[in-house]
């Protein structure tokens, strides 16, 4: 792919990260909305990965190294997440409650090294993107799974900071700041990586691929336990179904 196309995607990822930032500082969403998007980008993370990710991984690699890079990807956010911290806000919107909010000062750090580690792993994905010369619908439809995913992410992220008593220009000064990280991930995946071989390449997508898996499960299943299954379950399945279409329409373009 383009370079320029490759820095305007991971722009863009970022600037929808601060969309969500800016508007939790203006506007504080009910959490049944907030759920709907959650669970709808959840599907996006989930469909990108049957659809994009795992296709063109088995498409270079075989099957089993392929499945050990997922369960490594799925185990790495896993460990953050249980060890560290909740390695997405959004993800993790129920557990961010209101003794959260007040305990935040202790869990701050935890949770800025854990989001920077999520959000370097999203700007990698992305900036690896220009070696894939074939794979437009994979690269296309990635880059829309995460830009509807940062969105809720940023909100999240805002949301807390306010409801821990941060002014509205400092929360969202922390949210870009945070989010920055996934500039640093396009840049490495852009400049490191270039020149590792599709193989590499390849694994490394699955592995990314298998953290997207844990994060799309884990949103779900933290949104259907405090709300409706029926409105998780619709929203988690559109998100999914935009992926799959997306797919289709362009490998049709394609060929």
């Amino acid at each position: 792919m383009d370079a320029k196309i490759i820095f305007w995607q991971v722009l863009a990822a970022y600037a929808f990260a601060l969309a969500g930032g800016i508007l939790s500082a203006s506007l504080r969403l009910s959490h049944k909305p907030l759920c709907a998007l959650i669970s709808f980008a959840a599907g996006t993370l989930l469909g990108v990965t049957f659809f994009a990710i795992l296709p063109e991984s088995l498409g270079t690699n075989r099957w089993w190294m392929v499945a050990i890079a997922v369960v490594s990807g799925y185990a790495f956010f896993f460990l953050i997440s249980k060890y560290v911290h909740h390695v997405c806000p959004a993800c993790a919107a129920s557990h961010f409650d209101e003794d959260a909010t007040r305990r935040f000062s202790q869990i701050a750090s935890a949770l800025i090294i854990a989001l920077s580690i999520h959000s370097t792993t999203d700007g990698i994905a992305l900036g690896i993107g220009r070696e894939f010369q074939v794979a437009t619908a994979a690269t296309w439809s990635l880059f829309l799974a995460l830009c509807i995913h940062k969105f809720p992410e940023g909100f999240a992220l805002g949301s807390l900071l306010i409801g821990a008593a941060f002014p509205r220009l400092a929360a969202l000064g922390w949210v870009a700041t945070v989010e920055a990280a996934t500039l640093l991930g396009g840049a490495i995946g852009f400049f490191f990586l270039a020149k590792a071989s599709i193989f590499w390449l390849g694994l490394i997508m699955a592995h990314v691929g298998g953290g997207f898996f844990y994060l799309a499960a884990h949103a779900v299943l933290g949104e259907m336990v405090r709300h409706g299954k029926q409105l998780v379950i619709t929203s988690f399945c559109a998100g999914i179904a935009l992926i799959g279409i997306l797919n289709i329409c362009l490998r049709m373009l394609a060929s």
